[in-house]
């Protein structure tokens, strides 16, 4: 059995903060984020959260797939960032769309978060475990910003992707998946549950996303064209049979650079973080969802999704749309 991709679905928040706007919180400007980052604007939520923007793209996902919520046998939630702790996001999502025979979790491996959660529903489905898997990544990450540090708050926005997963015959790809916690002081937000409950100061920017740019950088260069050829070579395949790489939008420089080592054709690598920044786990399901929307995605096309974020974690999967 294969895992096959059969609907997919996005929202993000209305409120669209641009760099023009963001100029008037801290000392930046658009040219000097364009330049760095590739990013213009991100969409931040005012009235929805990580659980109704989660709800929102589960709905468009199933809607497309002409699937009913009653036929998801499992459903995977992958955020940092939610409203809720307990339920989990992935039950409030349950709750929400009418799933009512999934079996449901949320998973924490940040920007990396989707492609392990494809790789999960993958390995469920091909197991024969379940028939039909709903993934969905989902962030609020204004909630975990510092607006006064300019290094971070330029980069991160909010939104939500999905996609529903059925088993098919045939072979299925091998995934790649690495974690290196030696290395995860490089991004890193602390939880206001820290257990020093006699001394507990809510200072809040100590609880806040802090990353050490050049090191997330250095890493993401080095590590995603390695586990792109890793999941090449596993399944016997080379770059010329791949028709799209989707990255992680964390940054165009990290894209291009992932193209310049491959020496793959930058128009391989689509970007849309111009229009979201980095929306960690949802940010490769926004931008499936897109290009299955506008067209771009042809059926046989092979596919490589490629993640890489905080832990340090990363990972690579092959699908074919």
């Amino acid at each position: 059995m294969r895992a096959v991709i059969c609907g997919t679905g996005s929202a993000v928040p209305d409120k669209v903060l641009d760099n023009e706007e963001l100029s008037q919180m801290v000392d930046t400007n658009d040219e000097w984020i364009r330049e760095r980052t590739g990013i213009a604007r991100r969409h931040i939520a005012k009235k929805d959260t990580c659980v109704s923007l989660a709800v929102k793209a589960a709905k468009s996902a199933l809607e497309q797939a002409a699937i009913p919520a009653e036929d998801i046998d499992l459903l995977i939630v992958s955020t940092i960032s939610s409203n809720v702790v307990l339920p989990c996001t992935a039950c409030e999502v349950q709750k929400e769309i009418g799933a009512v025979h999934a079996a449901s979790y949320d998973l924490n491996a940040a920007c990396t978060g989707f492609v392990l959660a494809y790789q999960s529903a993958q390995s469920f489905l091909q197991a024969g475990f379940y028939r039909t898997v709903l993934i969905i990544g989902s962030e609020c990450l204004s909630n975990l910003v510092n607006w006064q540090d300019r290094g971070t708050c330029i980069l991160f926005g909010d939104g939500a992707g999905a996609a529903v997963l059925r088993a098919e015959s045939g072979n299925g790809y091998l995934p790649a998946a690495h974690s290196d916690g030696k290395k995860g002081v490089a991004l890193k937000c602390k939880s206001f549950f820290d257990g020093d409950m006699e001394n507990q100061r809510f200072r809040q920017e100590e609880y806040k996303m802090q990353m050490d740019g050049q090191e997330v950088f250095k890493f993401a260069v080095r590590q995603v064209p390695a586990v792109i050829m890793e999941v090449l070579e596993k399944n016997t395949l080379a770059l010329d049979d791949i028709d799209w790489m989707i990255l992680h939008q964390a940054n165009s420089r990290i894209v291009e650079a992932v193209s310049r080592h491959l020496k793959v054709p930058l128009a391989k690598f689509p970007m849309n973080m111009q229009e979201y920044g980095n929306t960690s786990s949802a940010s490769i399901p926004i931008l499936l969802d897109e290009m299955n929307r506008d067209g771009r995605l042809k059926k046989g096309q092979k596919i490589i999704l490629a993640g890489f974020g905080a832990g340090l974690t990363w990972g690579a999967s092959i699908l074919e749309w």
